[in-house]
């Protein structure tokens, strides 16, 4: 796991993604490391650089990675914030302008949650305070503007000013991927991780107390009776499910209402950490709903023969199995399996299947997933999707996070 995470990710991405003429990132890269594309410089991505940098900085003690991580802050600050109405833009083109396109101007969550996180890891890497001071200003931003005063947890798109982009609305020019009115998982679980990992640098009531709600709600509303995420949500948290749709409404409504293995061992993780952190004594409400998490991935997503975790399933009644409705292994979800299995692993070191699944994980990550010729990880497995040896392997939605995080973890996990 060492050689893989040094010589396999960090050494092929870095600095050859370092964007040396107009700041942040290069995004696009053919199979073989070729820059290709449009190179936009989207906020997720561009974060997750800075997050990434700032963490292998700690983690080999190097000021080769302290200086790309000071890159990278130095982009967000200077190009993605906006300094007119505050937040940060999604996405702007190569050379830092708005890009336009489905994001258009509008502020969304996810983006500005991965930015909170970002800054407030490098500002725990070098401790400069001005990361930190944009990182609360930020968390206090969001607060003001997205979080739901009425019901809880956070809005996911909004105007450029902050202003709420009523159901019902114009969406001409804006996010059309969610209704404006609904909650999701993905924005309320990375609002989690960004919360936690600020407030280990800054112990800030407010903070605290929003740290706390979205704990509560992923775990006791968000998480349901089996150990599943509901990906999307009503306004007022009731589930939107298509369940008794007909068969091509549920096919065209895929995204919105489908079991994601990969983001429930994700979940299982981040609620685990964000308790740690808290602080919350015998908090064992949670360290059970983390455990169901992983063992209802293990029990229905999970290939036992030659490992790996599937990215979609569904069930058609509480009671009833789980149907694969998509058996790709994406690269990203196979990450967040390998740091799941071996945190359970040590938490309940009396139950093997955590440990051998794990050891199991990892094998089939090293034939299946990284590419020990060209470096870098395959998209999605390549036993089940032969066709993606010549894919892509970097774009504005892969890059490097999940897995060298996930590396990282693993190898500390390991040596205890």
């Amino acid at each position: 796991m060492e050689k893989s995470l040094k010589c396999e990710l960090l050494e092929v991405w870095y600095p050859a993604s370092m964007d040396t003429a107009f700041g942040g990132f290069l995004s696009d890269f053919t199979y073989d490391w070729k820059p290709s594309g449009p190179q936009n410089k989207m906020l997720v991505c561009q974060s997750r650089h800075l997050l990434t940098t700032s963490k292998a900085a700690i983690f080999y003690n190097d000021d080769r990675y302290c200086e790309l991580a000071r890159h990278a802050f130095l982009f967000l600050r200077d190009k993605m914030i906006d300094k007119e109405y505050g937040g940060f833009y999604m996405l702007l083109d190569r050379e830092g302008q708005l890009a336009g396109g489905s994001f258009g101007d509008s502020k969304i969550t996810y983006g500005n949650a991965f930015a909170i996180y970002a800054l407030a890891a490098y500002y725990g890497m070098s401790a400069d305070t001005s990361a930190l001071c944009l990182a609360c200003e930020t968390f206090i931003w969001l607060d003001k503007y997205a979080h739901d005063r009425v019901y809880g947890g956070f809005y996911s798109i909004l105007g450029r000013d902050g202003s709420r982009i009523e159901a019902g609305e114009s969406n001409a020019g804006k996010v059309n991927w969610v209704k404006t009115n609904w909650k999701d998982q993905n924005t309320s679980i990375h609002l989690l991780e960004a919360f936690t990992e600020l407030y280990k640098v800054w112990p800030d009531s407010l903070l605290r107390e929003r740290l706390m709600e979205m704990l509560v709600l992923i775990r006791d509303t968000i998480t349901n009776n089996r150990g599943s995420l509901t990906l999307f949500l009503q306004e007022d948290w009731m589930p939107v499910s298509f369940r008794d749709s007909s068969g091509a409404v549920r096919k065209s409504n895929y995204y919105f209402d489908h079991i994601s293995f990969g983001h429930d061992v994700e979940t299982a993780y981040l609620l685990s950490e964000a308790s740690q952190i808290l602080d919350i004594e015998n908090d064992t409400l949670t360290a059970r709903i983390a455990k169901r998490m992983v063992d209802h991935a293990l029990n229905n997503g999970w290939d036992s023969e030659r490992g790996g975790f599937y990215d979609a399933g569904y069930c058609f009644n509480d009671d009833g199995p789980v149907t694969i409705i998509n058996d790709t292994k994406v690269w990203w979800t196979q990450a967040e399996g390998l740091n799941a299995l071996l945190l359970m692993s040590l938490l309940y070191p009396g139950e093997s299947k955590y440990y051998n699944s794990f050891m199991k994980q990892w094998e089939y990550i090293d034939k299946y997933l990284i590419d020990h010729k060209h470096g870098g990880w395959y998209e999605e497995g390549l036993d089940n999707s032969p066709d993606k040896l010549k894919a892509p392997k970097g774009y504005d939605w892969m890059i490097n996070y999940h897995n060298a995080r996930a590396l990282m973890n693993c190898i500390q996990m390991s040596k205890k």
